[in-house]
């Protein structure tokens, strides 16, 4: 059979396995596995597992599950309702103030976290019911969240940008400072807009009372003395300086990312046994059992991906692939907009850790020899991909969000978070213009990096 052949078959049992219903680590194993089976040497399958083991014996992926302890650490205390009321008393008399609140606390806490459906839960489950109550609309409380959970994944430190600097051999410190730029830059924007929709929906309930004598909540503000504001600092202000240091350790060259890591987790098991007191064997549980399930399924993915792509390799279905790519001729920008619309197709049914490990080995030589930005394109994926944790069909941030705030209908959801869709599309074409926004931080901190 053909390479071309092989790769068509490689692509139609991926795509059965996929909607078969099979979990994703197990489709990606299986596919692989009977493809060694059929089109490599029988002793390759003596030595399934330990391709595996060696495309998983990477330092930089020891950080993950040590990431997601300090995620899971922050997310199952009140740290993230707590730092939503810190910052909803310091911007209360901001029009949309509350908004604009679940947009900084969704940032900060991605930070922390590190996990978009972490973010969201956290968040959401106290700055929903509180939208809600001063009168937002059950679609625009939804798409905040919604929205600002992605930056989970852009915002240092990212699961998905680890993930990234493994497969494209590139720097994960300088990779996550290009991220820093692009994650205010989106912040800026959901915050514009949750300002605009607050001014749209408070003169449509003024208009109404004006006309029909009915209140609404969003007509009335709240206020906060300067004793109350300062204090609900002491509680936030301890994690703010924890994700402080740990990128001081970080991009100061103190720490690798394993040991920024390590310490990050150790250090917010700490504060929250000192600030919650949650240090019983039963309140460290439900963080344990967190960490262990999201590691263990995430880890699961990356081995069969790596595994998968490993095959595709062998198969030179990658490299054919990529050569056909790069024989088409497309100009550089074409060819960028491909690769991108191909990653928002593939955005409708898998999450960005499968896209990255079964895309890069194909997409990444045609865009270094178009002479593309290696390190501004990982963000700009990553903001892609974002797009697709809040559009239909996967959508896993609606589902979070569903679950957090059932009462709202699926389709009021859907319709919340296409205005943030937008804004994220516009933000691609603000770096594609203006690369700068990307990589001036990591070129200042580390320097130019002559391995584009």
């Amino acid at each position: 059979m053909t390479v071309l052949g092989i790769g068509i078959s490689y692509g139609a049992a991926t795509l059965f396995a996929m909607f078969s219903g099979m979990p994703i680590a197990f489709a990606l194993g299986a596919v692989a596995v009977v493809f060694m089976a059929i089109f490599m040497p029988a002793a390759s399958l003596d030595t399934v597992t330990q391709n595996v083991y060696e495309e998983m014996a990477s330092i930089t992926l020891l950080s993950i599950p040590l990431f997601i302890l300090k995620g899971a650490a922050i997310g199952k205390s009140r740290a993230g309702q707590d730092l939503y009321s810190a910052l909803h008393a310091w911007l209360h008399r901001v029009p949309g103030g509350l908004g604009v609140a679940n947009v900084f606390a969704c940032a900060l806490f991605a930070a922390m976290a590190g996990s978009s459906p972490a973010t969201c839960s956290a968040i959401g489950s106290a700055g929903i019911p509180e939208m809600r109550k001063r009168g937002y609309s059950g679609g625009f409380a939804a798409g905040i969240i919604a929205a600002g959970g992605t930056l989970g994944i852009l915002l240092p430190p990212s699961i998905t940008m680890i993930l990234f600097a493994v497969a494209a051999e590139k720097s994960l410190g300088r990779l996550f400072l290009a991220g820093i730029g692009p994650g205010l830059l989106l912040v800026s924007l959901f915050g514009i807009y949750a300002v605009v929709r607050f001014r749209k929906e408070y003169a449509t309930a003024k208009a109404v009372y004006e006309t029909t004598g009915q209140d609404s909540a969003i007509l009335k503000r709240d206020d906060f003395t300067m004793a109350e504001r300062f204090g609900v600092l002491p509680r936030v202000l301890p994690f703010v300086i924890l994700l402080t240091g740990v990128m001081i350790a970080l991009y100061g060259g103190y720490a690798t990312p394993s040991e920024t890591a390590g310490l990050g987790g150790l250090l917010a098991l700490v504060l929250i046994a000192l600030i919650y007191g949650v240090w019983r064997p039963g309140d460290l549980a439900p963080i344990l059992k967190s960490t262990i399930r999201e590691s263990t399924m995430l880890m699961m993915i990356i081995g069969m991906s790596l595994l998968y792509s490993y095959v595709m390799s062998y198969l030179h279905i990658s490299q054919s692939a990529a050569e056909a790519i790069v024989a088409m001729q497309l100009p550089r920008w074409e060819l960028l907009a491909a690769i991108l619309v191909m990653v928002v197709i593939l955005g409708f049914f898998l999450p960005p850790v499968s896209i990255i490990l079964m895309t890069a080995p194909i997409i990444l030589p045609p865009l270094r020899a178009a002479g593309f930005d290696i390190i501004w394109f990982g963000v700009v994926m990553t903001i892609v991909m974002e797009m697709g944790l809040i559009h239909p069909p996967v959508g896993l941030n609606i589902f979070v969000i569903r679950n957090v705030a059932p009462d709202i209908p699926l389709s009021d959801v859907i319709w919340g978070t296409l205005p943030f869709v937008l804004l994220m599309m516009a933000a691609v074409v603000l770096l594609c213009f203006v690369p700068g926004i990307s990589t001036w931080l990591p070129d200042l901190v580390m320097g130019p990096d002559g391995g584009r």
